[in-house]
């Protein structure tokens, strides 16, 4: 009979639970009260982290079974070396956890990349992701052979490496640590007669997984989805992570900068000057109305912004940034020279000059400037040339004698 049940009332189970029972309860609720997905439960993941700790252990258990919290606190700290409760979150979830203290082997981490565009950053969606991966042979449930007849490798003793020993000078020795010759580093041996034929005493197989990614509203290009244990599984071993990384695509329109949209809206000269309305399509499919009155003149490159039509932020998507347009005005390339007297009645005046008397008259003629840089760069090259060939002297050319 035990003393108070509050520790087991926090993760979930009955006093009589088992070390696997607490194992797999306290697995369950610190991954719901992690403070990365619920940044206002660090309290609770506090509590809970605590009430493990104690179950975890069998003479803590044993001391708050028949004292309760209060001879928990009185008998101080076992040395368990956890220094916050996300130490013992991180060696559980991490390097996985056993009961005696020791660490568990874990699988390898599979990164993948996935190609989402920002309209499904932008409304949120769920993309379905088929992966191969490796999973425990069910029909030799892991062992790779008939029971019984998976044999120890004696060369390595099951550790699946063996040293060598080398001399690298007289009198000095070297030890070099090489996957066992024999077992090929599976520290076992099972004849050919006795693998198993499913998985060919490999052990596992591999397996097709769908994994559905849910691509919240607001994340973000390099952002990192994890699925825990979900990857490669492997005898007497923890399932690996697999992280989902998501990749933006190039969008024809907008271009994100953190939580906000960058568009490049086209101007006639006549929209400039005189006043315009345009439709934008935004990413969810609404369309807003721009308009700009007549006599508010935009100039080229100039910046203008709409509130809240950026992008949502994530894990707050009624918070959204801006939609900033850069315009871009279109000048004609030529006017009717009878419409210039009416033109000019609508501009502000010319700036008079006086020219003097000597003055002269010049053209202009059109200039691209990429083309004079190449232009600029082949004569330059070529004054080099002339100005070696002034050091070097004269050529002279001497005639072979027969």
């Amino acid at each position: 009979m035990v003393k108070e049940t509050t520790y087991y009332d926090i993760l979930g189970v009955s006093p009589s639970a088992s070390s696997e029972d607490l194992k797999k309860a306290y697995r369950k609720m610190a991954l719901k009260f992690h403070p990365d997905k619920n940044p206002n439960e660090g309290e609770k993941f506090k509590q809970i982290s605590m009430a493990y700790e104690v179950l975890a252990d069998p003479e803590k258990r044993q001391i708050y079974d028949e004292g309760g919290e209060s001879a928990i606190k009185k008998g101080g700290s076992s040395g368990s070396g956890f220094s916050s409760p996300m130490d013992i979150f991180d060696m559980f979830i991490n390097g996985g956890f056993r009961m005696g203290g020791g660490r568990e082997r874990r699988g390898k981490v599979l990164e993948h990349v996935l190609s989402v565009t920002l309209e499904e950053m932008y409304n949120g969606c769920v993309r379905k992701l088929a992966l191969q991966k490796n999973v425990i042979c069910d029909k030799c449930e892991g062992r790779g052979g008939k029971k019984g007849c998976v044999e120890k490798c004696q060369t390595c003793r099951g550790s699946g490496t063996e040293t060598r020993i080398q001399q690298i000078a007289p009198g000095m020795v070297q030890q070099i640590e090489q996957i066992c010759r024999n077992c090929s580093g599976a520290g076992e041996i099972i004849a050919a007669k006795d693998r198993c034929k499913q998985c060919n005493g490999k052990k596992t197989i591999r397996d097709r997984n769908i994994l559905e990614v849910h691509i919240e509203k607001g994340m973000r290009h390099g952002q990192k989805i994890v699925f825990s244990g979900e990857g490669n599984q492997e005898p007497d071993m923890q399932p690996g992570d697999i992280i989902v990384i998501l990749e933006e695509k190039k969008h024809p329109v907008f271009k994100r900068a953190n939580n906000d949209l960058v568009m490049v809206m086209p101007l006639l000269l006549v929209e400039a000057l005189c006043g315009f309305q345009k439709l934008i399509k935004t990413l969810d499919e609404r369309q807003l109305v721009v308009t700009n009155l007549p006599g508010d003149v935009i100039k080229n490159e100039d910046f203008k912004c709409i509130t809240g039509e950026g992008m949502p932020q994530h894990k707050n998507p009624f918070e959204k940034g801006f939609l900033i347009i850069q315009f871009q005005v279109i000048f004609p390339t030529s006017i009717a020279p009878e419409l210039v007297p009416q033109l000019e009645k609508c501009l502000p005046p010319r700036t008079k000059v006086d020219i003097p008397i000597d003055a002269e008259e010049c053209s202009l003629v059109d200039f691209d400037p990429a083309q004079d840089n190449r232009r600029s760069q082949h004569t330059h090259a070529a004054y080099e040339e002339d100005d070696e060939n002034y050091h070097q002297g004269p050529r002279i050319q001497q005639c072979s004698t027969s």
